[in-house]
């Protein structure tokens, strides 16, 4: 086999690997693991909060960078955690009353609950490893 072939082959693997993810993203988005962070609002955040064992919490706005910027991490690791722990986002402009009870005065301020109560969290722009250690922390304190 030739150097031309060996990469061929590669190439190959490379592309099934990536069609069994995709395929996989999508039967656990049919499956509705919580793949895609939940909208919350006023209206639903306490019943949401309370169907979960564990639950992240992205509290942001349209207008804030830094929000942008974490958006994609929420993304990301409610993918990697479906099925473990739940994702979902709160708009603050929109959902000034739910906001208020958890003295949220900065964005993005991600909340991690754990059986409905604060259990850790971060202010601002944060990387994802940091955010993703603080809930795998919170996982272990069971």
């Amino acid at each position: 086999m030739n150097s031309d072939d060996e990469i061929e082959k590669i190439r190959m693997k490379q592309m099934e690997d990536i069609m069994k993810s995709i395929k996989g993203e999508k039967q656990s988005n049919q499956a509705g693991l919580g793949v895609v962070p939940i909208e919350l609002s006023d209206r639903n955040f306490a019943s949401e909060l309370m169907k979960h064992d564990m639950m992240v919490v992205d509290f942001w706005a349209p207008w804030c960078g830094p929000c942008q910027m974490v958006h994609p991490i929420i993304e990301e690791l409610a993918r990697e955690y479906a099925g473990r722990v739940t994702f979902g986002r709160l708009n603050v402009d929109d959902n000034q009353s739910t906001s208020a009870m958890f003295r949220v005065r900065s964005i993005p301020t991600i909340l991690i609950f754990r059986k409905g109560k604060v259990a850790d969290g971060v202010i601002g722009a944060v990387p994802k490893k940091m955010l993703e250690s603080k809930i795998i922390s919170v996982m272990k304190a069971q």
